[in-house]
């Protein structure tokens, strides 16, 4: 039987209850963690605002360190280096989407089981993760290009009608047309959002169990979402609620851990660079190399522990999603609420054994 939005909520807290605490295992923290951070469970926000002054200071004697051992760098050279930059941020965004593709099926199996094994999950669940990676793949170059239609038709047409050479002129038409612009861009990210989340949630399993691609499972997903319209309105809306709630507890959790570790961390880094400038040390290729080296630890410090406090919700959220869609989904439904077996009866002898006679009766006494 389908159960609503509202009530998946407790299975699932249960669910996760039963799997990170009865017993407590330090290892599959860890294990879920990874698995989570990889397939884009853990999510985080938040901006940078950097501000760059007008008039640059002169570099005072003091700071002459900080460029000195730099030589003049070939534009050839620097230019052949940003395109080696750039391929190899090409195929690493490929090789790191095709893993979190994988790792998606890893994390659903965890969950089932209530167990996470990476090694074999990983290798049992290739077919169907290089499926998942196609579609987010595609998925992403439909996102590139709506927002370049969606943002290069407005720029074009600004240039043309000459409002973007003359900005001064044409305030109100360029404000209502912002504005107009921003609302359709809005309601683009939150349509292909909703299509994320609905596919990851939905459609995974879906790929879990049948040698099926993401666009018959999106077939099949399509028409139970148009006989339940509310009831998947309701699971949107209860997933975005959860996640705001999860997302400021987490960010409040990392708050604190970054004020506890990071001044100490901080503070030896500003040691170690004062000790350094006082023993004559300079800028070169060993000094950035080690820095950049000690960065990298501490940054996967930082985000190893903040995947360790979001162990919780990397559980949760993938339970509530397999709670809510077991109801409507066979094939997950008689994974999470499998058939009890029906008593043995025994059967029947076919010749009963005669009843033995019954003793004789006591005379009466007289």
């Amino acid at each position: 039987m389908p159960i609503s939005a509202v009530d998946a909520i407790s299975p699932a807290f249960e669910h996760a209850k039963q799997q990170l605490f009865k017993p407590l295992r330090f290892g599959q923290w860890t294990r879920l963690a990874f698995v989570g951070l990889l397939a884009g469970e853990l999510g985080s926000g938040g901006g940078c605002n950097f501000h760059v002054p007008q008039n640059f200071p002169r570099p005072t004697p003091q700071q002459h360190f900080t460029h000195a051992g730099f030589p003049a760098v070939d534009p050839a050279v620097l230019a052949a280096l940003v395109a080696v930059l750039v391929v190899s941020g090409l195929v690493l965004g490929i090789v790191l989407l095709y893993v979190s593709s994988v790792m998606r099926f890893v994390l659903f199996d965890s969950v089932i089981a209530k167990e996470c094994r990476i090694r074999q999950a990983w290798v049992r669940r290739q077919e169907p993760g290089i499926k998942y990676f196609w579609w987010k793949l595609l998925y992403m170059l439909a996102m590139i290009m709506g927002m370049v239609v969606l943002l290069g038709i407005p720029l074009g047409f600004g240039f043309a009608v000459g409002w973007l050479r003359n900005p001064s002129h044409h305030i109100l038409p360029l404000v209502l047309g912002g504005t107009v612009l921003l609302f359709v861009l809005l309601l683009f990210i939150l349509a292909t959002t909703v299509i994320y989340v609905l596919t990851k949630d939905f459609v995974v399993p879906q790929l879990a169990f049948e040698n099926i691609n993401a666009i018959e499972g999106w077939r099949r997903l399509w028409p139970m979402i148009k006989a339940e319209k509310g009831g998947y309105a309701g699971y949107i809306g209860m997933k975005i609620v959860m996640a705001i709630g999860a997302a400021i507890v987490i960010g409040i959790a990392s708050i604190i851990l970054l004020v506890v570790v990071g001044i100490p961390v901080g503070a030896l880094g500003l040691a170690a660079v004062v000790t350094g400038k006082t023993a004559g040390l300079i800028w070169n290729v060993q000094t950035i190399t080690l820095a950049v080296v000690a960065g990298c630890v501490v940054l996967a410090f930082f985000f190893y522990v903040i995947a360790l406090l979001s162990v919780p919700a990397i559980v949760f959220f993938p339970a509530y999603s397999i709670y809510f869609f077991a109801g409507r989904y066979p094939a997950l439904r008689a994974v999470m609420y499998p058939a009890r077996p029906a008593p043995e009866i025994p059967p029947t002898p076919a010749n009963p054994p005669e009843m033995p006679p019954l003793p004789p009766s006591a005379e009466p006494i007289s």
